[in-house]
């Protein structure tokens, strides 16, 4: 594990698998960090240079002030500078697909293809939004204790989560308060989608709590060059982890076609 600066001053904290394989990124869920991405590491890290980032404000990468989306593909892309290097594939989760789809708009050439999963182009719907600020209020109020079963639930389904509830435990209300106002005010970059030239894949649990399988039908609409869209029978929202068993074959066979590039 490390920690770069990069982006004008941001602290990145960051994993190096290392491998002679083409490099992939991986980019994590909301309130989630590089330790999501074990069973893709133990699945196929030995054919492939694995970088797992974390986003601000989780992990070990810290938000000391407001920030957006397109900050943190900045940061991501720095850390690729770091590492020297020039091209990567992106693997994304929910919000980490947030992040991957920004890194494609900012710097096509550096993204030789993507996979995104439970995730969406589109804004946080208004109704949704508005419960995720009662949730900020109720974070701030009585600390996450109240709060991490029912946040467990909602992104991984039936997913044993003790231990993540005990990192959520440790998320102050500032700190959960600032990442979740960056995930509600996000704008939409679905009408942009077309720019993006690079494979892709979409991947999507029909459990998804958080968004309909609708949105990532649109998503697929959008890209000139995705795949035909994987539905995970009752996957649920953050489904690389909680369903890495079935999403992991389609993880494999997309990226030994698009990691490399071309």
């Amino acid at each position: 594990m490390a920690t770069v600066t990069v982006n004008g001053g941001q602290q990145v904290h960051f994993v190096d698998y290392g491998g002679d394989g083409p490099a992939v990124v991986l980019l994590h869920s909301f309130l989630m960090d590089i330790d999501m991405w074990e069973p893709q590491v133990e699945a196929f890290g030995a054919e492939y240079r694995l970088i797992a980032v974390d986003e601000r404000g989780q992990g070990g990468t810290p938000a000391d002030a407001d920030f957006d989306y397109w900050d943190v593909a900045r940061d991501v892309l720095g850390v690729m500078d770091h590492l020297g290097l020039d091209r990567a594939a992106v693997v994304g989760t929910s919000q980490g697909g947030f992040i991957g789809l920004r890194m494609a708009l900012l710097a096509p050439e550096r993204v030789t293809s993507l996979a995104v999963l439970g995730t969406s182009a589109e804004p946080e719907a208004e109704g949704t939004a508005a419960v995720y600020r009662q949730l900020i209020g109720a974070w701030l109020q009585t600390g996450p204790e109240p709060l991490v079963d029912g946040v467990a639930t909602f992104c991984l389904g039936d997913y044993e989560a003790s231990s993540w509830k005990a990192k959520w435990r440790g998320v102050t209300g500032e700190q959960f308060q600032r990442i979740m106002t960056t995930l509600i005010s996000r704008e939409s970059v679905l009408e942009r989608a077309g720019e993006i030239q690079a494979p892709v894949l979409v991947l999507h649990g029909t459990a998804d709590s958080e968004y309909p399988i609708a949105r990532a039908e649109s998503l697929v609409a959008a890209l000139p060059n995705a795949e035909p869209l994987v539905t995970v029978v009752n996957g649920a929202h953050f489904l690389s982890l909680s369903h890495a068993d079935e999403v992991n074959p389609h993880l494999k066979a997309f990226l030994a076609e698009h990691a490399a590039g071309k």
